[in-house]
């Protein structure tokens, strides 16, 4: 039994040196060429839910073409969900909002078509 006690305090402290050893981890750093591109956009904030194909094919295509957006579950937040149904008078998703304030820009539902089109009202309001 002490053998086991002896072993566990060993291997804890094994363990505590070798995390102590490896010091803080660093940060990634930013593509610059990435960052760069991700200026051309205005905000895009995504309200979704996680089961609905329709925001999973907004989802997919703007990482497909690194547009970057802030997705918001209205299922998992209810700060989204008050936005939702109040400043945005919808009971259905996606709604896609790009820009911000009085330029924003309201999407309901998604097509890459409409998306592109709303994309370059976003960017004249710029």
């Amino acid at each position: 039994m002490i053998r086991k006690i002896v072993a566990a305090v060993v291997l804890t402290l094994a363990v505590a040196s070798g995390a102590v050893a490896a010091g803080p981890a660093t940060q990634s750093k930013l593509n610059p060429v990435k960052a760069q591109e991700a200026r051309k956009y205005p905000v895009i904030v995504l309200y979704s839910v996680s089961w609905c194909p329709h925001c999973r094919e907004a989802k997919e295509y703007f990482a497909k073409n690194n547009i970057p957006f802030t997705n918001r579950d209205v299922e998992q937040d209810a700060q989204a969900m008050t936005l939702l149904t109040g400043k945005y008078k919808s009971q259905s998703i996606p709604v896609i909002v790009l820009g911000a304030g009085p330029n924003e820009v309201v999407m309901h539902g998604f097509s890459p078509e409409t998306f592109q089109a709303n994309l370059r009202k976003a960017l004249a309001k710029k």
